[in-house]
């Protein structure tokens, strides 16, 4: 008898110590809807992110990448809307294609509590996004240059932002987008409670980030720049001549999805052909594809349809496709720590993966600079023997696609004054 309690009091003891939704202080709303979904164990960032979020705390959580930092900010937002329709929520992320997931995850949630949201983002008519807004959405999901946009033209206000959120804030505030967030910081009240979430977080951003926020509670759940726990890693050092050889054969050698990562556009659309030749379905997503090739190249991704996508920096991050086999680095990232964000896209969720690296023989210094960063050394492989070379036929430099704005059409108009006609680039209009 006493044995038989003391097992029951050792079992009810281990099932306090497991993870739950339930000890965060979450609704029982969501947490039937998390019950619904199948979320029922919290991950690191979320067991120590939702708490501080829901009790309006200001956050820089750290955290590597495919660990659940959407529901560690959508949790907390989603409870506060629901209890202040009247408040708006703002998260502002890297790229078209995060907005889009963010959205499609905290819908799932927020669905049942009446949640709208509209999306500003380029690549989609302004006039549009203008309609969403005039619907009074609870949260809006934006890239920070359409943002500013819609900023500039006084089509929204963000006086009555009470929750804000940068996701990918080392990206967000590094030299490049920096000016663009601080204008948006100071369009926002300066009472509101402010949440920061990355993969990886310098210093220096940190110390940049706490000058707008009030006492934040920092939360690191592993070092910046560890890599998700179930990926494995190898370079291979290879002439750039012989970087598509080397490619044939490693998709020779794994059957399952590939995610291949280039430095360049053109070099993605290359990369791209040259798979497309040795008889594999692929797609590419890079800043030169619009909006609708971007959406349909990873949905079929998501789908199967393509087995191989090929992409620039601009999917290294947020976008979650699972069962990725493989990531193949064709080039090394231009940033250090756009290592670690490539090759999170396999090994998500506890899942298993491979990462592959071409290293060029004057890039050793980058397997340096990468093993610092993550804290491990990575085994160098040999390429072996390599098949032939396949001729990939690539249009001449004056056939390749130029930007949008340089293929319109000129627009003419007379000038009154003058009686003379003059241009500028536009869209035809029928002249009278």
């Amino acid at each position: 008898m006493n044995e038989s309690k003391e097992l029951r009091e050792v079992v009810e003891e281990a099932e306090k110590n497991i993870p739950s939704f339930q000890n965060l202080g979450v609704s029982s709303k969501i947490l039937s809807i998390l019950s619904e979904l199948k979320i029922v164990i919290p991950t690191p960032i979320q067991q120590q992110a939702i708490p501080d979020g829901l009790q309006g705390k200001d956050i820089i959580g750290v955290a590597q990448t495919g660990t659940g930092k959407t529901l560690a900010f959508g949790i907390p937002l989603i409870e506060y809307l629901a209890k202040h329709k009247d408040q708006r929520d703002l998260i502002v992320l890297l790229s078209r294609e995060l907005a889009f997931q963010v959205e499609e995850t905290l819908l799932k949630i927020g669905k049942a509590f009446g949640l709208r949201t509209s999306i500003l983002m380029g690549g989609i008519a302004i006039h549009s996004q203008v309609l969403s807004l005039r619907r009074n959405p609870h949260m809006v999901i934006a890239t920070p240059g359409r943002l500013l946009d819609h900023l500039k033209q006084g089509t929204i206000k963000l006086n009555q932002v009470s929750m804000f959120v940068l996701d990918e804030a080392d990206r967000m505030l590094d030299m490049g987008f920096w000016p663009q967030i601080k204008q948006i910081l100071l369009a926002l009240p300066v009472r509101r409670q402010t949440m920061l979430f990355s993969a990886t977080l310098s210093k220096e951003v940190m110390e940049v980030a706490t000058k707008y926020m009030q006492l934040p509670v920092s939360i690191e759940v592993a070092p910046p720049g560890t890599t998700a726990e179930n990926v494995t890693q190898e370079f291979f050092i290879v002439q750039k001549e012989d970087k598509s050889r080397l490619l044939e054969k490693v998709l020779a050698k794994y059957s399952g999805s590939v995610l291949i990562f280039a430095r360049t556009k053109y070099g993605a659309k290359k990369v791209m052909r040259g798979v497309l030749a040795m008889g594999h379905k692929a797609a590419e997503i890079h800043g030169n594809r619009s909006l609708t090739q971007r959406r349909d190249a990873l949905e079929g991704f998501k789908a199967g349809r393509y087995r191989v996508l090929v992409a620039t920096d601009i999917a290294s991050r947020g976008i979650d496709v699972k069962g990725i086999q493989l990531v193949v680095n064709f080039d090394l990232p231009m940033d250090t720590s756009d290592y670690v964000h490539r090759i999170g896209r396999t090994a998500r969720a506890g899942a298993e993966g491979h990462a592959i690296s071409f290293v060029m023989p004057n890039e050793r210094r980058d397997i340096r600079e990468i093993e610092r960063l993550i804290r491990m050394s990575v085994p160098i492989s040999q390429t072996g023997d390599l098949p032939p070379e396949r001729v990939v036929h690539m249009p001449p430099r004056d056939q390749r696609p130029q930007r949008s704005f340089s293929q319109k059409p000129k627009k003419v108009f007379h000038n009154r004054h003058t009686n003379r006609h003059s241009s500028f680039h536009g869209k035809n209009t029928h002249q009278k």
